[in-house]
């Protein structure tokens, strides 16, 4: 071997070892894609927070596979019909990113996570909770969150056991599939129970005013609503006179939002954890914490702390899967076991993408969310 034969094999062996170095040391992108504006901002802005805050701890840590993180943010705009596209740039723009997660509505979730998947990316919804979606997008999404049909038994179980309602009159959003479902399942409970629904009624943002003032007389009123509608439909239903109990799901959990209802102190909803000052777990606290530091003018909600689990749930899938490899880290992530989360131990069991988890019951107090309690529900409707 002549000497320029070695010295071109030494060069060669030199630019190996450095673009081994330069892979092992490129940045691991996580996707994110949440509605910062339009009618699911007020959960798109704090999960998109919560994942931030999630990659700067997973950085301190040392990142992922010994790489730094880099979350990759997006804008849906509240839009199905800007979302595949924002959701197709953002793939074709950015390299080495096996994973995206995001979105906490259902209609804007199946809309990104399919496009997903038609480019071979994992997507973990943190807050949609139709236990449809799944089967809607195979193998390729996950849920961090339960599904409705888990907190509208929880609602129901409450209701019969705890409030001793007998009757409830059933407000749903027609135009979404969150509200459809939600109210669905919450009836096929409620009267598994023993409960009666007097009244169901579908509305758009146009007729909600007149389905309202058809309500005739129940112990308690499910108002399957969107974020954007719960302050104003609940001052309207208020209005009719009607003082009982008002429940939903986490469409309620509007954080803030409730102090525009200062005397409000009857309704009530479920949600995904507790993330208040006065949750005393080691986690939350030290999650708060950050949070604070992070955004000292902000509270936490259940969605930074949902958001903040999905992208948790990135890593945890490659450290499992060893690798960045999409397909490792989806076979890792679908056999992932007792993960301590902050809204939960996730498991996928049986094949399943939707981790079994309990629920978090809020009341609103003068216009202040309250957490009651925390329980997994009997006799979940099948999805």
């Amino acid at each position: 071997m002549t000497f320029r034969s070695c010295a071109q094999y030494a060069l060669m062996a030199i630019l190996l070892v450095l673009a081994a170095c330069d892979d092992k040391n490129d940045t691991v992108n996580i996707g994110a894609i949440y509605n910062l504006t339009g009618g699911l901002s007020s959960l798109g802005i704090p999960s998109s927070e919560g994942a931030a805050l999630a990659v700067d701890v997973l950085n301190d840590r040392g990142g992922i596979l010994d790489r730094e993180v880099n979350l990759v943010l997006v804008d849906g705009e509240t839009n199905v019909e800007v979302i595949p596209q924002k959701t197709q740039d953002l793939i074709d723009k950015t390299t080495n990113m096996p994973v995206i997660i995001g979105m906490t509505g259902t209609d804007s979730a199946l809309a990104a996570a399919r496009v997903a998947a038609q480019n071979k990316r994992v997507f973990i919804t943190s807050g949609a909770t139709s236990p449809l979606l799944p089967s809607e997008v195979p193998e390729y999404l996950f849920l961090a969150c339960y599904g409705d049909n888990v907190q509208a038994a929880a609602a129901a179980e409450w209701a019969i056991s705890d409030l001793k309602v007998g009757t409830a009159a059933v407000l749903y959003k027609s135009d979404m599939t969150y509200t459809k479902l939600i109210r669905k399942y919450f009836e096929e409970d409620f009267q598994e129970k023993g409960g009666k629904i007097v009244f169901s009624q579908g509305y758009t943002a146009d007729t909600l005013a007149d389905v309202i003032a058809e309500l005739p007389v129940a112990d308690l009123i499910y108002f399957a609503a969107s974020p954007d509608e719960v302050i104003s439909g609940i001052t309207a239903i208020r209005a009719t006179g009607y003082e009982g109990p008002i429940a939903s799901g986490d469409g309620f959990d509007i954080d803030e939002n409730w102090d525009k209802l200062p005397t409000e102190s009857n309704s009530f909803f479920t949600t995904h954890a507790d993330v208040s000052a006065d949750n005393t777990n080691p986690e939350m606290i030290a999650f708060r914490k950050a949070f604070a530091d992070k955004y000292p003018d902000e509270e936490p909600s259940a969605f930074s702390a949902l958001a903040y689990d999905a992208v948790m749930l990135v890593a945890a899938a490659a450290e499992k899967a060893g690798s960045l490899d999409v397909n490792a880290m989806r076979d890792a992530l679908s056999t992932l076991q007792d993960y301590k989360g902050l809204t939960g131990t996730i498991s996928y069991e049986n094949g399943s993408r939707i981790p079994v988890k309990s629920v978090a019951l809020f009341k609103v107090q003068d216009g202040k969310e309250v957490f009651v309690r925390e329980f997994m529900p009997d006799n979940v409707p099948a999805p």
